[in-house]
């Protein structure tokens, strides 16, 4: 078989990375081509276009770059038409992927959906275009089938394919003292920092996150980086603050931190699968903060809050995400903070609902399954 994946961002291309690897356990003659990153290719896909090419978010980013963004469909759907694949497998990214789901399906291929966008956050009547352009959705939170059920679409809940990426690297990684000696990190607690892996994410969020830090000089800093950033990106807004920025250690650091500031999105459930206490943080430009408040139904925007279904970490978002909230929630949580051990206590119960490993594995194989 002929599989197209297409995945808008780094957490797309870790899950779809397992996927790849998965489909060419069920299907060794497979040819697998992705819109998507470093690990899909590693995987074994043939990269077409990474994502750092082609993932805009928020409002005002778009619109800046929206003739990028016509020219990317262009030719993402030149791509499919050239390669005329068997399975066309949309990860998250929706703003892109409805698209192409609507220009695929009409075309007459098949369009499975794997990770589903966040509908039940915002503009939910946009699942309407799921039931009419995507074969099969693959949900992988377990709150989403009920929402899905609602608009009459049949999804089974298989698994989170994060708690098996978290358990295998959990595995492979060292000990806390050879982690230490390896990121040239001393004797000190760890507060760690994941400010994102866009851009403005970063230039939004991570100079508040200095600020608050600097009222703990009995912890050392530590800026975890992602590699399709530069680094003077970084040093620019790190300045004169104590700060040690260490590239795609992500895992590493979380697993010695003492506690954690962490952009809203995939990295606050890797946050809570590893175990770390986490304040989350999030802020974006004027425009789209503004938008966002209007149009977001949900009550929580971490994965950890809405799998529990209450308010396990705190969230801090636009103005409040400010030097003395983030301060004062950070002192909760480290240790002998008050707040810490009931949101340990919460990640046991998220572990719980996510249920057991392998859901890459079963996602693959009902992938290649034949078509009715």
């Amino acid at each position: 078989m002929k599989f197209f994946i297409i995945a808008g961002e780094q957490s797309g291309d870790l899950h779809g990375s397992n996927l790849v690897k998965e489909l060419f356990k069920q299907d060794d003659r497979a040819e697998i081509y992705c819109w998507g990153g470093d690990l899909m290719e590693k995987a074994g896909a043939t990269l077409l276009m990474h994502y750092k090419k082609s993932a805009f978010m928020g409002f005002s980013i778009i619109l800046k770059n929206l003739t990028t963004i016509i020219e990317n469909f262009k030719l993402c759907k030149k791509d499919i038409e050239r390669i005329k694949p068997d399975r066309i497998i949309l990860i998250d990214y929706a703003g892109f992927n409805l698209r192409i789901a609507k220009f695929a399906k009409n075309r007459g291929y098949t369009v499975y959906y794997y990770i589903s966008p966040k509908f039940w956050a915002w503009n939910e009547r946009r699942v309407k275009k799921v039931k009419k352009f995507v074969d099969r959705m693959f949900i992988i939170f377990p709150f989403e089938e009920q929402f899905y059920k609602k608009w009459d679409i049949p999804v089974n809940y298989l698994g989170n394919p994060l708690s098996d990426e978290i358990e295998k690297r959990l595995r492979e990684i060292p000990s806390p003292e050879n982690i230490r000696k390896e990121l040239a990190l001393g004797e000190k607690p760890v507060i760690a920092i994941l400010a994102g892996s866009r851009r403005h994410e970063v230039e939004d969020i991570l100079p508040p996150m200095l600020r608050a830090t600097s009222h703990f000089p009995e912890h050392q800093i530590v800026l975890a980086g992602v590699k399709n950033l530069p680094d003077d990106l970084y040093m620019k807004i790190i300045g004169d603050y104590p700060v040690k920025l260490i590239k795609e250690k992500t895992y590493e650091i979380l697993s010695i931190a003492d506690a954690a500031l962490v952009t809203s999105g995939t990295a606050t459930l890797e946050t809570a699968l590893i175990g770390t206490p986490q304040v989350v943080c999030y802020k974006s430009d004027p425009i789209s903060m503004l938008i966002g408040w209007i149009v977001i139904k949900v009550k929580y925007i971490s994965l950890v809050n809405l799998i529990a279904d209450r308010e396990v970490v705190k969230e801090l978002i636009g103005f409040n995400a400010n030097e003395k909230n983030i301060r004062s929630e950070l002192e909760s949580i480290v240790q002998g903070g008050e707040k810490r051990k009931s949101m340990l206590e919460g990640y046991r119960d998220i572990k719980e609902r996510l249920g057991s490993s392998g859901a890459s594995e079963r996602i693959a194989a009902e992938i290649v399954k034949p078509t009715v």
